[in-house]
């Protein structure tokens, strides 16, 4: 509570009970129940990443833990600060190696920043605020503190006291600022690859200013979030997780590179050599040191928040560039438009309607996979904190997450998208939104397989040489039909299938008009 965690999300067991039984009777405490504790860290996730704060998740022992790891690892890869509790059985039953028992701490390093466990009742507020700091302090992320049952239930006069917050809004000296802007002034193919470090500082606009000043084509790599408005012209959208082709393809050419807020490159299958021009010059600003040429080469590393850093690079650059520099990226800011397609089959004809309705007035939780290029084409996210992209390759984050935003924001529409194979993952989350009456909507993109599984062979096989034959059964969903809106209903919640195109507008206004959780089981 001294550090405004207020809202605790979890799934309950016996050996928390009675630090549950404390907090149910807490006057300004909030327990978010959730059927699993997948769904649980999900949901957590989703609310510190809408509010911008740390979240409070708690966990059951090693089974319970064991059940939220794959989703804690989406918030350590997308450096969500998370302040993770798990009860055990005690102390004193250490040597019996009982039931459920197993080293907490060694399950969750490997998808924290920190994890501990307390042994002394003395200790436990001061370890606490440690934790919280660790999760605030940037790169954000989610910390894990292990909470044995005897070390709860003994008297404790520690004082109750906030966490110490960091400053880190640290700026980069004159002198690398000038060497920064010497090796990327005189770029000819000048590029920029951004990440959500950007958005954590709060550094889009200055941002948007260096990538006009150069003229600079903006990808978005480790990126989850708004750190370029996608209707800005030099936006040119995702790089992708998969495949480092792509990647490489994109930078080939360029020989000027300025990263900010990520690294390089974060594909499955990345390309093992560096893929940039042998003579490019490569600055990289982050606040996480570690982040900074961890993969390949840079010719400056500033540690620094990319903020401060940003808008002094953008000073030095104006003062630098050339008279015909500064023309050529204005002509490329007046030449480019994005004009948004109509099309006309059932996905497209939906958010062609909901973004009518909405005026684009919505936060997006977007898990729609290979939907997700329709989606943003007709709900671009252009604003911080109205869009907020999976990430770290966890299914499951679409419904719970979207419930963790509206709960954050409950006087904003909030839609998530999801598709059917992630949607199955986590569709209790629905059973909760109904308990405490959390009005978010929900969309399943809904194609009957692991669509993005058939895109990842397809490619597999055209790079082995492998003929082209049927997907493998296991990428199937299509036997037996889940009727997810039926699905809904049973747990509490409402929801319309939609099979065609002229189903679209009605299903998007009684979706937009119910006063509960509303689900759209979209046929695409």
């Amino acid at each position: 509570m001294a550090d405004g965690l207020d809202v605790m999300f979890g799934n309950p067991g016996t050996v928390e009970q009675g630090f549950l039984d404390v907090a149910d009777r807490t006057l300004g405490f909030r327990y978010v129940l959730a059927l699993q504790e997948t769904v649980a860290a999900a949901m957590a996730d989703g609310y510190a990443r809408a509010t911008g704060r740390a979240a409070l998740l708690q966990l059951h022992a090693g089974v319970g833990l064991g059940n939220g790891i794959g989703m804690l690892y989406q918030s350590m890869r997308g450096h969500t600060p998370l302040v993770v509790v798990a009860g055990d059985a005690g102390v004193r039953y250490d040597a019996m190696d009982a039931q459920m028992a197993a080293d907490l701490v060694a399950m969750a390093r490997p998808v924290t920043k920190y994890a501990t466990r307390v042994t002394d009742p003395c200790s436990l507020l001061r370890t606490v605020r440690r934790a919280v700091k660790i999760a605030t302090t940037p790169p954000y992320g989610p910390v894990f503190v292990a909470l044995p049952m005897d070390v709860l239930d003994a008297p404790n006069d520690e004082p109750v006291l906030a966490s110490a917050g960091l400053a880190t809004d640290s700026a980069p000296s004159a002198r690398t600022v000038a060497r920064a802007a010497r090796l990327l002034a005189g770029a000819r193919r000048p590029l920029i690859l951004v990440g959500d470090g950007v958005s954590a500082a709060g550094a889009q606009p200055e941002l948007a200013r260096v990538a006009e000043i150069l003229g600079a084509d903006v990808w978005s790599v480790d990126s989850s979030e708004v750190n370029l408005p996608a209707s800005h012209p030099l936006a040119r959208g995702q790089l992708g997780h998969m495949f480092g082709e792509r990647s490489a393809a994109a930078v080939a050419e360029a020989d000027g590179v300025l990263i900010v807020g990520t690294y390089v490159f974060p594909e499955v299958f990345p390309t093992l050599t560096s893929p940039f021009h042998p003579d490019a010059r490569i600055v990289h600003i982050d606040l996480d040191a570690y982040e900074i040429a961890k993969n390949h080469p840079v010719d400056l590393g500033v540690v620094a928040d990319p903020r401060p850093a940003l808008a002094a690079l953008a000073e030095e650059l104006q003062a630098r560039l050339a008279p015909e520099q500064r023309q050529r990226a204005d002509s490329l800011m007046t030449r480019r438009t994005k004009p948004v397609p109509s099309g006309t089959t059932t996905l497209e004809r939906f958010l062609q309607e909901l973004a009518l309705r909405t005026n684009g007035d919505l936060i997006v939780f977007d898990e729609a996979l290979t939907s997700s290029p329709a989606v943003v084409t007709h709900l671009p996210p252009d604003r911080p904190g109205d869009y907020f992209l999976t990430r770290g390759g966890s299914l499951g984050v679409g419904i719970p997450g979207a419930v963790g935003a509206k709960l954050a924001h409950p006087d904003r529409t909030v839609v998530g998208f999801t598709g059917d194979g992630g949607a199955m993952y986590t569709y209790q989350a629905l059973w909760t939104a109904a308990r405490y009456g959390v009005a978010a909507k929900f969309v399943v993109c809904n194609n009957r397989k692991y669509r993005l599984l058939d895109d990842n062979i397809a490619q597999y096989w055209k790079a082995r040489g492998i003929p082209a034959h049927d997907f493998p059964s296991s990428f199937d969903l299509s036997r037996p039909d889940i009727r997810f809106a039926d699905l809904a209903r049973a747990l509490g919640a409402d929801g319309v299938r939609v099979e065609k195109p002229e189903q679209a507008a009605d299903a998007v206004a009684r979706m937009l008009a119910a006063t509960g959780p509303f689900l759209v089981d979209l046929q695409v």
